[in-house]
């Protein structure tokens, strides 16, 4: 689906590092009064990001138990509203934001993204479906672009999951290209995928570029300082990559080190 307003994918290999939140009002496991922290922290690490030389972010709800499918609750979706505005407003007009609820509140993420100046949105399940430790995530990619059509969200770009942690084709019989080409027919800007061999995840680049040559292929995961310039390598590599626990202090879920930020980019920068 090729609108005429359909943004234009930025140049270059992007760095679009994790912020992760810890739970929102309106889920079970949120603790009173800890959102001023949460904001506070999510800005503070969009800011490293952003003084490290990455290219975006991307603003992920984190916790314990989600729904499947597009609900999600008022209070949740106020609040990484009100997160996705703050950090945007601390960050540089180039710098991409994202918005992504999990596990696939997809309709909630757009209007976030439209109205609080994100950039783009990370998608679960665009199409077919993936079993969750939650539940079945069924992909209902009709009315994800119909509500794109009535909020006119053409300029908020949708990276969609076609094999990573958080998706796979349940019940086999498609191949990683064959997602990524009805992921593409259905409004796809781009697809997000990984493996933790990377030997594997190249071979899944190689597949989808040749089957879909266009599509901008980022790394869902599974990248560190260690691998960046192999799996971003100029010829053979991704186009961009999610980074999350390689940046963060302290591991999974801690704030953004700056430090580790203009290492990381240091080395993509630094490829032919």
């Amino acid at each position: 689906m090729v609108q005429q307003d359909e943004p234009r994918w930025p140049s270059g290999k992007l760095i679009l590092g994790m912020v992760h939140l810890k739970p929102l009002p309106g889920t079970p496991f949120h603790h009173d009064g800890s959102f001023e922290q949460i904001l506070g922290t999510a800005v503070d690490s969009a800011r490293a990001l952003y003084d490290g030389g990455a290219d975006g972010c991307l603003i992920q709800t984190v916790d314990r138990v989600y729904a499947v499918g597009e609900e999600s609750d008022p209070a949740r979706i106020a609040a990484i509203t009100l997160i996705t505005r703050a950090v945007a407003d601390a960050v540089g007009s180039g710098f991409q934001v994202g918005v992504q609820l999990m596990r696939n509140a997809v309709q909630a993420s757009l209007a976030v993204a439209k109205v609080a100046g994100g950039g783009f949105v990370r998608v679960g399940a665009i199409v077919g479906a993936t079993l969750s430790t939650h539940g079945m995530i069924q992909a209902d990619p009709l009315a994800v672009m119909d509500y794109r059509k009535k909020i006119n969200a053409w300029n908020v770009k949708i990276i969609a999951e076609v094999e990573s942690m958080h998706y796979t084709w349940f019940g086999g019989g498609k191949t990683v290209a064959q997602v990524a080409q009805a992921a593409r027919q259905v409004g796809a800007d781009a697809v997000s995928l990984c493996h933790p061999d990377d030997d594997v995840t190249l071979e899944m680049i190689a597949a989808v570029r040749a089957a879909v040559p266009a599509l901008p292929i980022i790394l869902a995961g599974h990248t560190h300082h260690g691998n960046a310039a192999r799996l971003l390598a100029s010829a053979d590599g991704a186009d961009g990559a999610f980074v999350g626990t390689c940046l963060e202090r302290d591991g999974w879920g801690g704030p953004i080190d700056v430090d580790k930020v203009k290492a990381y980019v240091q080395i993509v920068r630094g490829l032919a």
